[in-house]
């Protein structure tokens, strides 16, 4: 066995695992990265962020198509299979592989496929699938080993027909019903995806509201949204049974209903990826959940192995992990460190919705003398021109010092047009005020030009 002496080692290719290795790496340290598929980019790349958003994509530009008054000439409204519309998709995933693949050659980071296992703190042993070994050893590791879709021992996954989120994108056929189970981020996001390719859905939502940690009106908004496209939303279900048979799925609910559809989506909840790791070798033991618990350094219980990502559990995003690698190796490098806490969230349904800084609900309770800034997308000329005109701008500032204290925006292009509002958020002192998109003046006809018809009715409401 071949041993291979590093000053980190990291174990996952991920956005927290990428990260951390090239961040690492900059700064003139010798790195490897483990990786246990036979390539980079991890559950983002292959099953989880980029495949379900480049699916997103393409069933958004048909729904785009057969709804736009200047193809009806053209005919009858085009149908496209799920297989066809993933097939296109992945493309993205070659794209992101070469990419990354890319990053690690330019920055002399060895990679080894296979499963890295801990002999001892500071030792791991990576078994590739013809059964070769290589041992690597260093001072500092990195765990960002992710997470996979949480499975229930009483649903039956070897079903044809009964499907987790990653298994979903091996699906062969285009069912005409679907049930999906959990209605958090990935559930709502392929309720969206499924009933834009026209399949009716039954969306369970084990809570009462969906995504309850969103803004009320924004959850209320995308409610409204996925009902309108045909799907069909249960809340405070929990499920008793899953059954497959030769036409499809059955599922028996505790609350007595029983619901059919052609095929079942597991949507609820994830696991982080730590059963393989060895960590009883080292005296690491994770949660119920397979997730590491760390510091506010992302420190494990043993202070030179850090975890970051998916595999730590909140908040699960790509964008929050591939900050924390970074910052987890500035800590290990003793460079300038950030906890990462300051997370807008991106959920890419259709449309898409992202939030950043506190809801109303939170505000009303801390007693913040808030008020509601707004702006309604049919009312832009940009929205009016694309036809996009289902959404929402919402800023919420404190009345007194007019300080911006949330960013809440729901419809196309929402992801990006809350970035604006977070540059101004994170300013110090005086300059985080909503006169700045007063006092600014945007290009027209722009979708940043909601921030300004929003400030100009914020202020008015002032008295």
């Amino acid at each position: 066995m071949a041993v291979h002496n590093y000053d980190v080692v990291v174990i996952g290719s991920g956005p927290a695992g990428e990260s951390a290795a090239i961040n690492a790496a900059k700064h003139g340290k010798r790195v490897a990265i483990v990786e246990r598929q036979s390539s980079v980019g991890g559950n983002c790349t292959h099953w989880g962020t980029i495949p379900s958003k480049a699916l997103r994509h393409q069933v958004k530009q048909i729904m785009q198509f057969n709804t736009n008054r200047m193809f009806r000439d053209i005919g009858e409204p085009r149908w496209f299979s799920f297989p066809k519309v993933l097939e296109r998709s992945r493309v993205t995933i070659d794209q992101q592989v070469e990419l990354r693949t890319k990053f690690y050659s330019r920055n002399r980071i060895d990679l080894f496929f296979g499963v890295a296992r801990f002999r001892d703190e500071h030792t791991v042993v990576v078994r590739d699938n013809h059964e070769g070994a290589e041992e690597l050893t260093a001072p500092q590791f990195v765990i960002a080993t992710g997470s996979r879709p949480y499975r229930p021992a009483d649903v039956n996954f070897r079903h044809p027909r009964i499907y987790c989120s990653d298994t979903i994108l091996g699906l062969s056929h285009t069912p005409r019903t679907l049930i999906i189970y959990g209605a958090g981020v990935i559930g709502s996001e392929y309720a969206s995806i499924f009933s834009g390719l026209g399949v009716k859905v039954d969306l369970i939502d084990t809570r009462e509201r969906l995504l309850s940690f969103l803004d009320d009106e924004i959850s209320d908004a995308l409610s409204y949204e996925l009902r309108n496209n045909g799907v069909l939303i249960r809340h405070n279900e929990a499920y008793r049974s899953v059954e497959g048979d030769e036409a499809g799925v059955v599922v028996n609910l505790e609350s007595g209903k029983r619901l059919r559809a052609d095929a079942f989506l597991w949507a609820n909840g994830r696991t982080g990826n730590t059963d393989e790791l060895g960590l009883e070798n080292i005296g690491l033991e994770p949660n119920g959940r397979g997730q590491l618990q760390v510091d506010g350094h992302y420190r494990t219980q043993i202070p030179h192995i850090y975890a970051v990502g998916d595999v730590i559990g909140w908040p699960s995003l790509a964008s929050a992990a591939y900050d924390q690698g970074r910052s987890a190796s500035d800590e290990f490098l003793g460079e300038e460190f950030r906890f990462v806490d300051d997370i807008p969230t991106g959920i890419y349904t259709i449309p898409e919705i992202s939030s950043v800084g506190k809801t109303e609900r939170e505000l009303t309770e801390a007693k913040v003398p808030y008020e509601v800034a707004q702006a309604f997308f049919k009312d832009t000329a940009r929205a009016q021109i694309t036809g996009d005109t289902a959404g929402m701008l919402k800023i919420l500032f404190h009345r007194e010092t007019l300080e911006i204290l949330g960013i809440h925006c729901f419809g196309d292009q929402a992801s990006e047009i809350v970035h604006i509002g977070q540059a101004i958020m994170q300013q110090k002192g005086e300059a985080n005020t909503l006169r700045y998109f007063i006092n600014t003046t945007f290009n027209y006809p722009t979708m940043a030009e909601a921030y300004r018809i929003a400030a100009q009715n914020g202020l008015n409401r002032l008295f």
